[in-house]
């Protein structure tokens, strides 16, 4: 007798619910929301998922299980569970889950992001501390920085120029993603693909077109993604993923041929790329690997520094107070008659307490990136199985009323109070992870967004539109891994120095 697709479709289910059931039963797991057959709880999830998690953290405690599809994730939403995961446990838990496309695109794990934990992420990571993110080198590509950011307060006052004859506000994340572009490629690849009227060349515009078409596969996740056994109904467009992945290869090899090049007439510069390029031989890095840690950089440090910044601009514009205060810190130390530096940083301590406190309440990857259990662990007194994937809620843990006073208030006065590290070390504040799998580009962010952030409010005064009040200003975050404003913040900038201190100090590296 024949078999249908139906019956067997019936059966498997069978066997997968008998399977979960027999786990429950034989494993203490932590408490979490009752999952359906086969799709578990993805059908429960709310699309802005570590909000979602808090609301369910409240109701099942600060360590639950919640199952994408036949696929146990654990969420830890509490600083000492935290401290669990990424210290005590570290070692257990330090590896990572990739789904498809991750895997294609990292070529199984062959980049830093994405590698599970072993010898090939501790050489990558060994060449991250201790050559590319080095204190020597971030010194060494601060003018870089500092070009990019004074071309950004360029473009504010020619658009402000533009409107300022009827009132009109600009759009803050336009002018955030343009100073983000140019500084994440001009640090990795060594190019400005974008030139000082706003026209990108061809690098440019193919480099721009990739990390869109990027940005389109890692969305398009189906059930197959969370549910094995039906991944074979669900088969990757691998034309799709071939060609995506080539077009990247050929850009970067391309630009990596530029660097050669130049290198046998002029020697090396401290670009990431010509920096990797030079290392490849000293620490045996595949071309993979290369293209790989480009990518990462990329993809890690573009779109989280435009986040960081624009939620620091909108509580700014909520809390005109806060905004003075920092303002009379620049004119108190930098003055009005030069621009800031990097060098000024040690002496703006209330516009780092700014940035730490922003960093709290708007972490840019609220949930981090998952880890996996390589071995069976217990955490919070629960037996946590091999294969797992463990998230920190790190948005809940840094709103936590039992570790925070007054939690929702932005309050950079906090961190003058107690000196607070953020860069993994204290586990009430991780905007950067902590552990094994800590942001080794850490301290390279922290100086994106203070050098911005500190420009912005040094040659700017910035308040709502005309008509809109604090409570209209829309605080939520947009579905995704990473968490940009649901909608773009407005606001109305006056320039508050001279004006020739407004131009692009442009520097050739």
């Amino acid at each position: 007798m024949a078999v249908s697709f139906f019956d067997v479709a019936i059966a498997v289910a069978a066997v997968v619910v008998a399977a979960t059931i027999w786990l429950r039963l034989r494993v203490k797991l932590p408490p979490g929301p009752r999952p359906w057959p086969v799709v578990g709880n993805l059908y429960d999830i709310q699309p802005v998922r570590f909000r979602c998690f808090a609301d369910w953290a409240a109701r099942y405690g600060p360590i639950m299980s919640v199952w994408f599809g036949t696929t146990l994730n654990v969420v830890v939403s509490s600083s000492e569970l935290a401290r669990e995961v990424l210290k005590e446990k570290d070692q257990m838990l330090a590896d990572r889950p990739r789904s498809r496309s991750a895997a294609r695109f990292s070529r199984d794990g062959k980049d830093l992001i994405w590698a599970d934990y072993g010898p090939h992420y501790v050489k990558v990571r060994k060449v991250c501390n201790l050559e590319l993110f080095s204190p020597k080198r971030l010194e060494a590509l601060r003018p870089i920085r500092e070009d990019e950011v004074t071309a950004m307060v360029e473009s504010i006052l020619r658009e402000v120029s533009r409107t300022d004859k009827n009132g009109d506000h600009l759009v803050v994340r336009n002018h955030l993603s343009g100073v983000a572009f140019n500084n994440i490629t001009r640090l990795a690849f060594g190019k400005r693909f974008v030139s000082s009227e706003g026209v990108l060349d061809s690098h440019g515009s193919e480099f721009k077109a990739i990390v869109a078409n990027g940005l389109k596969f890692g969305a398009s996740l189906s059930l197959a993604e969370y549910v094995s056994w039906l991944q074979w109904m669900f088969p990757l467009d691998e034309e799709a993923y071939a060609k995506h992945g080539a077009r990247r290869d050929r850009l970067t090899r391309a630009i990596m041929e530029e660097h050669s090049q130049a290198r046998k007439k002029s020697g090396a510069r401290q670009h990431f790329v010509d920096a990797l390029i030079t290392l490849q031989e000293k620490y045996d890095l595949s071309e993979d690997t290369i293209i790989g840690l480009l990518w990462d950089m990329i993809t890690a440090g573009m779109d989280t520094t435009v986040i960081s910044v624009e939620w620091a601009m909108a509580e700014l514009v909520r809390n005109p107070g806060v905004q003075e205060k920092a303002q009379e810190e620049l004119d108190r130390v930098v003055g009005r008659d030069r621009v800031m530096t990097e060098a000024d940083f040690p002496n703006l301590p209330y516009l780092q307490c700014v940035v730490k406190e922003s960093l709290r309440l708007h972490p840019p990857t609220p949930l981090m990136l998952p880890h996996k259990a390589s071995t069976k662990v217990k955490i919070g007194g629960y037996d946590i199985p091999k294969g797992s994937n463990v998230h920190v809620n790190v948005w809940a843990i840094a709103r936590d009323p039992a570790m925070w006073k007054d939690p929702l208030k932005f309050a950079p006065e906090r961190f003058e109070e107690e000196d607070i590290d953020i860069r993994g070390h204290d586990f009430r504040v991780l905007p950067f992870g902590a552990g094994r799998r800590v942001c080794p580009g850490a301290q390279l962010g922290i100086n994106l967004v203070q050098s911005m952030l500190g420009h912005l409010l040094h040659h700017f005064r910035w308040r709502l539109p005309e008509g809109v009040s604090v409570g209209e200003v829309d605080m939520m975050e947009n579905p995704g891994m990473v968490a940009f404003m649901h909608t773009p913040l407005q606001a109305v900038a006056t320039p508050r120095l001279p004006e020739h201190l407004y131009k692009r100090l442009p520097v050739d590296m």
